[in-house]
């Protein structure tokens, strides 16, 4: 197993923040955050290219439902780590008595990642702000929404772990659901009525309801998106990230907004960062130069 690099450390350890001079020092201590393809960055729908083989190599994504799930809050962001359920197989016709257990597994493909590819579903992170005016990493035509959700996961196919593949070539990619305010979704209710138990930073819980991760996508027939390359929105930023960005939005009420506004960026009994609240929110990076990259699209 691969042991984490000396900046994954230091971006695990270091007091690092969105705000002030903490945001403006990210590349004096991450290198890969002053590079020419980092994320977020805006999205431009009337230069984007339509790119004719993301519909001939339709984007695949096959989750499975997971027999519990951990939350948490790290203080930067609120965090989701599925766990898959197991399976159950006959070994052989011969011998119905011989069992195996198998992990199944959350995974997507096609589109425009490598053919032939599988990459699995690693975590779920959120970035939202605290008012409904911003809140998103990525913009739409220089339009922010009030929450981002990111699911990042890693090419199976070509590395034995996530650290294995991080800052390597096809080796992450996130897909990027913006969210939107309207009604309640029902969906994300069983994953909202428990962020009161991760208040604080460093709070995690375990939870053993049945979930399954696609009710924070678009509906199947509403999976239209962008695709671009570039990096982590969060320290060490490393770069080789193919971004896959939905165009239409998930909907979740005010309410459910709210619990998020609630959270907090330190550990119960301890003060808040300088300078800060002590609010967990506005949790997002600004929007990066896109330089000569291509934005593509699966739909005109």
């Amino acid at each position: 197993m691969a042991t984490a690099s000396p900046q994954d450390k230091q971006a695990a350890s270091e007091d690092w923040g969105y705000t002030g001079s903490s945001l403006s020092e990210w590349g004096l201590h991450w290198p890969y955050a002053n590079g020419d393809q980092q994320s977020p960055v805006n999205i431009n729908s009337r230069t984007a290219t339509f790119d004719e083989t993301l519909v001939e190599r339709p984007l695949t994504i096959s989750y499975c439902l997971c027999r519990e799930w951990e939350l948490s809050n790290d203080g930067h962001a609120v965090q989701v780590v599925p766990k898959p359920k197991t399976a159950t197989f006959e070994s052989s016709a011969a011998f119905r008595d011989s069992r195996s257990e198998q992990v199944l597994k959350l995974v997507t493909s096609g589109g425009p990642l490598p053919e032939g590819h599988e990459f699995e579903l690693c975590h779920l992170r959120f970035h939202w702000g605290r008012e409904d005016d911003r809140g998103s990493e990525h913009t739409v035509n220089f339009k922010a929404f009030p929450m981002e959700l990111h699911l990042l996961h890693w090419n199976t196919s070509l590395y034995s772990n996530l650290a294995d593949a991080m800052g390597k070539r096809d080796g992450i990619v996130i897909m990027s659901v913006i969210v939107q305010i309207g009604r309640e979704n029902a969906g994300v209710k069983n994953f909202t009525d428990h962020l009161e138990d991760i208040q604080y930073k460093g709070k995690s819980k375990t939870i053993t309801t049945a979930f399954n991760p696609t009710v924070f996508l678009p509906d199947p027939a509403l999976r239209e998106y962008w695709t671009y390359e570039g990096s982590l929105t969060s320290p060490p930023c490393y770069e080789n990230v193919q971004w896959i960005i939905f165009r239409y939005p998930l909907t979740i009420s005010h309410v459910q907004m709210e619990e998020f506004r609630r959270l907090r960026c330190h550990a119960k009994g301890q003060p808040p960062p300088p300078g800060e609240e002590g609010m967990l929110c506005d949790n997002f990076r600004p929007t990066q130069p896109i330089k000569s990259r291509i934005i593509r699209a699966s739909f005109q």
